[in-house]
């Protein structure tokens, strides 16, 4: 079976490179350094979830995060937020925009892990009965 394709889309190398780590075994990792290149290739590549932080240059992950949603050949990929900023007005805000998961900095590969694997089985049948 193929491996399912995760992006993330931060700005911290540090961030992408221990969360790449985390999900490398299970998933292809494609990765983005800002909110405008997230957009970007979950619009090529249509990977099958997006880990996205909320505060990135050029455009921020809020942003980005409506942005997939809003394009009909994107927004059915879950996107969960990973960030530092944990206050509920932020989770609140994130979720408006379209974020299907919100996971605070620091966090471990297990919560992670299930997280997505949650997400993606939520997608495989919403997909399923569209069809």
């Amino acid at each position: 079976m193929d491996k399912k394709r995760v992006l993330i889309a931060d700005d911290e190398p540090s961030i992408r490179t221990v969360v790449a780590r985390m999900l490398e075994q299970d998933y292809v990792v494609l990765e983005a350094t800002n909110g405008r290149e997230a957009v970007d290739i979950a619009g090529r590549e249509r990977p099958d979830a997006i880990l996205m932080d909320l505060m990135m240059p050029e455009v921020d992950g809020y942003t980005a995060c409506s942005q997939i949603k809003a394009d009909q050949a994107t927004k059915m990929i879950p996107i969960i937020i990973l960030t530092a900023v944990g206050h509920e007005f932020n989770r609140k805000f994130a979720t408006e925009m379209g974020a299907d998961a919100y996971i605070t900095k620091p966090f471990t590969p297990q919560v992670l892990q299930d997280a997505i694997a949650l997400l993606l089985v939520k997608a495989a049948s919403g997909q399923d009965s569209a069809a």
